[in-house]
Order: C-alpha cells, then sequence, then structure tokens
C-alpha cells in the first residue's frame, strides 16, 4: 500500500477511524464553501467518502495525516485532475503545499500523465493563489459550472505541464 511520508505529514489510504476527523472538515461549511457538493449533513455520507477512498489499487489519492489525525485529503481524483481539502484549523500552516508537493512528485515518478490539471473557483483567493504558487498555469475560465445547494459557481482552470528532464550526452 503506497504511503508518502513528508517532514509533517503521512499520506495514505482512508482506514475507518477516519471517520469523524474526515467528518470534521467534508461537514464543515468553511472547508466545504468551494468544494463541488454540499457539506456532509451525516457521518454516512462522510462513511461513502471513507469507502472510497480505500479502494484497493495504485494510489493517487490520500488521507493527509498530521499528528496522527486524519487533517484532510488530496490527490489526484479523476484522469489527470488534482483535488485537495484541508480542515480549516491547518490553513495557512504549509501543511497542503508540503502534500501536494509530495503527491505531484508521486504523480510524476508512477504514472505516464502529461500534465496534472484543476479546477477552483475564482471567489476561491487562497486555492488559486496556492496552484499559481505551485506552478500551475491558467488555461481558461468558465461561468456557471456548479450549481450546489442553488448557488451557482464559475471555474478557473489550470494546467501543470510534466517537467522536461534535461539528459547529459
Amino acid at each position: 500500500m503506497t504511503r508518502l511520508v513528508t517532514d509533517r505529514l503521512v499520506l495514505r489510504a482512508a482506514q475507518d477511524d477516519d471517520l469523524a476527523p474526515l467528518f470534521a472538515f467534508f461537514g464543515d461549511p468553511r472547508a466545504m464553501q468551494y468544494w463541488s457538493t454540499e457539506p456532509d449533513k451525516t457521518l454516512d455520507e462522510t462513511r461513502q467518502r471513507i469507502e472510497h477512498l480505500k479502494a484497493p489499487g495504485p494510489r493517487l489519492y490520500f488521507v493527509m495525516e498530521y499528528q496522527g489525525v486524519a487533517i484532510g485529503t488530496g490527490g489526484i481524483h479523476e484522469g489527470d485532475e488534482i483535488g485537495f481539502i484541508l480542515h480549516p484549523d491547518h490553513w495557512r500552516k504549509g501543511l497542503m503545499q508540503e502534500a501536494v508537493s509530495a503527491i505531484i512528485a508521486h504523480v510524476w515518478a508512477t504514472t505516464g500523465l502529461k500534465q496534472i490539471t484543476a479546477d477552483a473557483d475564482p471567489d476561491n483567493a487562497a486555492s488559486v493563489g496556492f496552484l499559481k504558487s505551485m506552478g500551475f498555469q491558467v488555461t481558461g475560465e468558465a461561468k456557471n459550472t456548479f450549481c450546489i445547494a442553488g448557488r451557482w459557481s464559475d471555474s478557473v482552470y489550470f494546467k501543470l505541464p510534466r517537467p522536461v528532464t534535461a539528459f547529459r550526452v
């Protein structure tokens, strides 16, 4: 089973005992404000997420564990698209940069993907700024791409091309 370890995080598959910590952010309207679904209302909704995150096989999407507790998730969730979420108590501590850097390195080392893409709500200044700081380039924008609880949001699209490796002769 793939586990990535950084200075402060362990990135791993979901476990049954992640239910309460994952519900703490998947049920939090602050964390879910720009997510593509409404906040989880019940533990059963989060339990379904965990079952999906426990799927066997090559791991490209991870639970982020900090000091023994699940505080977020992130990775390639569909095709070549990266996504991530972090409990608000851990925002602005550099943890997402640490996690996503490890995930990107893992993706380049274990897949043949030519790029990694991302989709963010342009109103989510933190995610837009974070993606740009990680080297993602804006490739386009679209209006009214998600309707969550009757509220439409827009999208800004990004890509991070696979780095070109220089060979010496």
